[in-house]
């Protein structure tokens, strides 16, 4: 397939909408027009990438109604990041069309072009912020993968289990008030890292797994 077989499809797409259209009109590979109405610029690749995506933005100085033209997604090709592909645009106000080369060919409008104000998710910033205010220091890498991050929580818990293994099994309220880690009752109940054993009712001592997470996070700023 070539980017030239494109345009047919398109070309035909937009003039059954009542656009005139026009191919290789300065840098657009299509621009389109109809009656006084806006200009309408299509850009084609053979699959969807980021020099597609710099060439919508550079027409977008010229024109407000841009579109990425692209194949019919595949598995292989940008169906798998089908919604990232599309917040993308979106993002960016572009819109996507895509074109299946056949008998008869089609074209489908994924998205229109249009001027996007993200709505914010509040709830979720929030937090982040109360992470980001309750986590000491800064004990983990930024785009390290496949470790584990240190989160406000994973340090609380450290925090109790450095005074178990400290002092041997103790009251929740000790830990609690000795830690400033008021919700420590709560999570040595809660276990959910598997390292503190409930001794008695109230009363906790570290476990084999508890130890070797304080060998492991020893180093972490507390």
């Amino acid at each position: 397939m070539r980017e030239s077989d494109l345009y047919a499809p398109v070309k035909a797409h937009l003039e059954a909408q009542g656009y005139e259209v026009k191919a290789e009109i300065g840098d657009c590979d299509i621009l389109a027009r109809r009656g006084d109405e806006p200009a309408v610029v299509v850009e084609l690749k053979l699959t969807f990438s980021l020099a597609l995506v710099m060439q919508g933005v550079a027409r977008q100085t010229l024109f407000d109604h841009v579109y990425l033209a692209v194949p019919v997604a595949t598995e292989r090709g940008w169906k798998l990041r089908y919604k990232d592909v599309i917040r993308l645009c979106r993002r960016l106000g572009l819109g996507l069309l895509a074109v299946r080369i056949g008998d008869p060919p089609h074209v489908e409008a994924h998205l229109d072009p249009g001027q996007y104000a993200p709505r914010k998710n509040s709830r979720r910033a929030g937090r982040l912020i109360r992470e980001f205010d309750r986590r000491v220091g800064d004990p983990n890498v930024g785009g390290a993968s496949g470790v584990k991050h240190v989160t406000a929580y994973r340090q609380d818990a450290l925090r109790c289990a450095h005074l178990l293994a400290a002092k041997g099994p103790c009251k929740a309220s000790v830990v609690a008030a000795e830690t400033g880690v008021a919700r420590a009752g709560a999570m040595m109940r809660t276990d959910h890292y598997g390292w503190f054993n409930r001794v008695e009712r109230g009363i906790y001592a570290l476990s084999p797994s508890g130890h070797a997470a304080i060998a492991e996070y020893g180093a972490i700023d507390l």
